[in-house]
């Protein structure tokens, strides 16, 4: 048995009011079915709690002096870390616990393989989390954690160089005005935009101050980006075309005896080599 006020929860979670009522009412007519787990600290009568947060505060609400626990040897670090792997592991958590727990690991000097090890995630999926807590604002996590936005998507747009950005990527994202395969596509966009001086606020007058950016805004953008890539793309395809004619009448005409005879006689001895090269040409 140990003490309930010897033990310190290093790793506190919000509970849900009803649940928890649900397990005093357990406790209090059925005992305790499974001893929480604690680490003693070196040297002292104090212990780190490493799982049973809910029995523990259980305990305490039915005014229980001690509570049966299994005491092992972990350091503080490793009690953090198995505490938070067991909160994860043991039911359906919330995304916001996911990533409050993925942060606490990687502020501890966790690599992105070891966190992803730890809480049976991709490295990736890893990654992502960690990127959006570092380089991300507030509304869009919130977004990531209501499930709203693919953690793929919500990092893409905290890639972009503006707050105002991010929120109306994410806006435009919610809308479904534009899919996920896109965000990229819309982030270049904008700092290519950027980096040009061509903004993607709203136009004021040259004594007020730049308006806000829209996700209207952004999707104009795509859709005349989009509209120039496809004139260049079909430019290219007709630039292609009279190259193709061009090259293949010429080969015609230097297969042509007399044709050759004519050049020779103006004192067109020899054709080009990258022309030669392009048309296949070897005559001597």
């Amino acid at each position: 048995m140990v003490p309930v006020d010897a033990i310190t929860v290093i790793n506190p979670r919000v509970r849900n009011r009803r649940i928890f009522q649900e397990l005093v009412t357990s406790i209090a007519h059925l005992g305790l079915k499974k001893p929480i787990t604690v680490s003693q600290r070196p040297g002292k009568q104090r212990y780190d709690l490493v799982c049973g947060q809910g029995r523990l505060e259980a305990f305490m609400a039915l005014g229980q002096p001690e509570i049966p626990a299994i005491v092992i040897e972990a350091s503080e670090d490793d009690c953090f870390v198995m505490s938070l792997v067991e909160n994860l592991a043991r039911r359906q958590h919330t995304p916001l616990e996911l990533v409050r727990s993925i942060g606490a690991l990687r502020e501890r000097g966790y690599s992105y393989q070891e966190i992803a090890a730890k809480v049976d995630f991709s490295p990736e999926y890893v990654y992502a989390i960690c990127y959006l807590l570092e380089n991300g604002e507030e509304k869009l996590i919130n977004a990531v954690e209501r499930g709203v936005i693919p953690h793929t998507v919500a990092m893409e747009i905290a890639k972009a160089k503006e707050g105002e950005v991010q929120q109306a990527l994410a806006k435009a994202y919610e809308e479904k005005a534009i899919p996920g395969n896109q965000v990229l596509a819309i982030r270049q966009i904008i700092d290519q935009r950027n980096a040009s001086g061509k903004g993607l606020h709203r136009r004021t007058s040259p004594h007020r101050s730049k308006g806000r950016v829209t996700s209207e805004a952004l999707i104009r953008a795509y859709q005349r980006e989009t509209e120039r890539q496809r004139q260049l793309v079909k430019r290219a395809s007709l630039t292609q075309s009279r190259l193709m004619f061009v090259t293949n009448a010429l080969r015609r005409l230097l297969d042509d005896d007399h044709f050759v005879a004519l050049m020779r006689a103006e004192g067109v001895g020899s054709v080009p080599s990258a022309l030669a090269e392009r048309i296949g040409y070897d005559r001597g």
